[in-house]
């Protein structure tokens, strides 16, 4: 989540490099290259059932493809550490889709470490400085929110999703297949942009950009969260995911020059105290705490 969090902050660099779809294109076509040993199947991985790749098609098609298209459109009109704080909406929104469609039972520590996750990131929205933007800019920032907000519903499902795939997939074989759907999805788009995009314009910092945020964005993100999946509840993961914000935010002032005062700098490790109430040790059965 950390990583995810600083390619969403670095994506707004790369969205003034790329059109978006051709951005989201480039990125799973360079990291299917990276996998393409994942892709074999296991000797001991079982006929995958109908149901099973329609939920691989499912976790391609709105964690992978529309999280990336609402996430960089979203970060584009907005800022890093605003994206950080409209995503700090999804720890809350994976622990109510883990109870709602996986059944898994919250209690109240996982509750108040959601609560103190999602109170201290929103901090951050109270603390901003105050302007008057345009009638217009306005109208722009308030359409970048809503999309951040669809990449949190988006990345909500993600969580879920995986969590059952993880039952019967390996997280590598799960990276490989979702981002090959990522990449048959955005192909009509990436080759129509690609037609008249000036590649020679764009420069060698760019490219190297480009070529972490689809290793980070579709191999190693993917990897180490589907592999945690396996070992803990999607309700108590989905904590974890206050590290987005976290991270965005962090990126964002330390990376590309936004501005984030002592308050804000407080709200981040407030909101840290969310992952310390998630992860200390139980009594025995992690669910039911």
């Amino acid at each position: 989540m950390a990583l995810v969090g600083s390619y969403v902050a670095l994506s707004k660099p790369l969205a003034a490099a790329f059109p978006v779809l051709l951005l989201a294109w480039l990125r799973f076509g360079i990291a299917a290259i990276a996998m393409l040993p994942w892709l074999r199947k296991p000797a001991g991985e079982p006929p995958m059932a109908s149901s099973v790749r329609r939920l691989v098609f499912l976790e391609s098609f709105l964690g992978n493809f529309l999280f990336s298209i609402c996430m960089v459109y979203g970060v584009s009109m907005t800022s890093a550490v605003s994206a950080g704080v409209v995503m700090a909406a999804i720890p809350a929104a994976v622990a109510v889709a883990s109870w709602a469609l996986l059944r898994e039972r919250i209690g109240p520590r996982v509750w108040a470490a959601v609560a103190c996750a999602v109170s201290g990131i929103g901090l951050l929205g109270l603390s901003a400085p105050a302007h008057r933007p345009s009638e217009a800019a306005q109208t722009h920032a308030v359409l970048g929110h809503l999309l951040l907000f669809g990449a949190v519903l988006c990345e909500a499902a993600y969580a879920v999703i995986g969590k059952k795939l993880t039952g019967t997939l390996g997280p590598k074989r799960i990276s490989a297949l979702i981002n090959l759907w990522g990449l048959v999805l955005a192909t009509p788009f990436g080759l129509y942009l690609a037609a008249s995009f000036d590649f020679g314009a764009v420069s060698p910092s760019s490219w190297m950009l480009l070529v972490f945020y689809a290793l980070a964005a579709s191999v190693w993100t993917v990897w180490l969260w589907m592999t945690g999946l396996k070992s803990i509840p999607a309700a108590q993961a989905g904590v974890f995911t206050v590290l987005l914000p976290v991270s965005a935010a962090l990126v964002g002032v330390m990376a590309l020059g936004e501005t984030m005062g002592l308050l804000q700098i407080l709200a981040l490790a407030f909101a840290l105290v969310g992952v310390a109430l998630a992860t200390m040790p139980g009594r025995r059965d992690i669910n039911a705490l």
